[in-house]
């Protein structure tokens, strides 16, 4: 093998090997997640988010605010008290990789109306459309830290609807999430809720 092609596959080896043991670290590091978020991110409970498939970075940034207290949670505030850097990187990869088990819309919920909020907004209620930070298919956008929504819990996108609207999570730049969220009805919450579980 010429010098310079072994050069480069002696490099592409060791990145391989690399990936793969910062991987398995964060697998193994996602051992105590596992009780609440299930064994791959894809929690039973609705209350509790599924992570799978979720940006790592957006990860990372809400164990940082969970750390220091900035969002606080009795459960997730002790979890995340000794992690560090290096394990909320290796953490956030791990469950970034996995892939999220989509829902389906609950009996009865106007799934047109669902449709239209999210994708359009209401003008005439100063609500824009969900899908310019979160995108048509709820894959989010990392770079600008907006968090991939689809196939989340209806009941836990609920909650954190309502703690924006009253205030209690307020870990949002600039307040985008609590001014959108304010504008939005009990009956508002409920459709997009349901509407992102089963997005895909």
């Amino acid at each position: 093998m010429p010098q310079r092609n072994l050069f480069l596959f002696t490099a592409l080896l060791c990145l391989t090997f690399t990936s793969v043991g910062a991987h398995a670290d964060g697998q193994a590091k996602t051992a105590a997640c596992a009780a609440c978020h299930g064994p791959d991110g894809n929690s039973v409970n609705p209350i509790w988010p599924k992570l799978a498939g979720q940006h790592a970075s957006y990860i990372v940034t809400q164990l940082q605010a969970f750390k220091s207290g900035a969002r606080n949670n009795p459960s997730m505030s002790p979890m995340a008290a000794n992690l560090s850097e290096e394990d909320m990187a290796e953490i956030g990869a791990w469950y970034a990789a996995q892939a999220v088990q989509v829902g389906t819309v609950g009996d009865g919920v106007d799934v047109e109306a669902a449709a239209k909020l999210y994708r359009g907004g209401d003008a005439a209620r100063g609500i824009p459309a969900c899908m310019a930070c979160h995108g048509p298919s709820g894959a989010g956008n990392a770079p600008a830290g907006f968090p991939a929504l689809r196939g989340q819990h209806a009941e836990y996108t609920a909650l954190q609807l309502k703690a924006y609207r009253d205030g209690s999570r307020d870990t949002d730049p600039a307040g985008m999430m609590r001014n959108i969220a304010k504008r939005l009805s009990d009956a508002d919450i409920e459709l997009l809720s349901q509407y992102v579980s089963a997005l895909h």
